[in-house]
């Protein structure tokens, strides 16, 4: 039987969580604070951690880094409650498997948690693909048609964002949010700025716009 450990301190969202994985017949136990997350991940009881970065008193972050050293090879997927590059990255570095930005969709978190408990090896928990894109988390790399191409750290940010929903509208306050950290400012045209110069890119029709709604990048119908 598949057992999750739930590491999250908002009752609210540990409740949803383990309503929906119970629904897929896994087992679950919730604790609220690091030094249970570290205590409980420790014993080789669980299949997977789900766990929140923002838990009071100890991180999740100082939960990784107790975690690695100590020999767990527990696979870990990170929820975090903004988009930071550095952030994504010290958490990576630290020994998580993935991450997912609150607000989430349960299907994704659901897809993600079924990867890692696959366990197709972790170097390939640092890769993203979607349609002709695939991104290496760990270099901040990305390849388009098995071409390198070269990415400012921010452009790379925003495309990692447009990867993670493939086929999914997003508008330009979710872009300016998640890859900028603030909110929407109606007179900026900034996200306008990166989308065109990661079209020039990534090569025509990857990247649509959704006239009144936002841009997706499209994968759907593709050879």
């Amino acid at each position: 039987m598949t057992r999750i450990l739930i590491a999250e301190d908002d009752p609210l969202i540990a409740s949803f969580l383990e309503r929906g994985l119970r629904a897929q017949g896994w087992t679950t136990t919730h604790v609220a604070g690091g030094e249970q997350a570290e205590q409980f991940g420790l014993t080789d009881e669980f299949d997977l951690l789900i766990l929140d970065i923002g838990l009071a008193g100890r991180s999740g972050l100082d939960v990784l880094r107790h975690l690695r050293p100590h020999g767990s090879r527990l696979p870990v997927l990170v929820l975090t409650g903004r988009y930071l590059a550095h952030d994504v990255v010290t958490c990576l570095d630290a020994g998580a498997d993935d991450y997912l930005i609150k607000p989430f969709r349960f299907e994704e978190l659901l897809a993600r948690a079924r990867a890692r408990l696959r366990g197709p090896g972790r170097e390939a928990s640092y890769l993203l693909a979607a349609g002709p894109i695939t991104l290496d988390l760990r270099s901040r790399r990305a390849t388009v048609r098995d071409s390198t191409v070269e990415l400012t750290s921010r452009e790379f940010t925003l495309l990692e964002i447009l990867v993670r929903h493939p086929d999914h509208v997003l508008s330009r306050e979710q872009l300016l949010s998640q890859a900028w950290g603030y909110s929407f400012d109606p007179s900026t045209n900034i996200v306008n700025v990166y989308i065109s110069a990661l079209r020039k890119k990534l090569g025509d029709g990857v990247i649509e716009t959704v006239r009144g709604f936002g841009y997706r990048l499209r994968v759907a119908d593709r050879a």
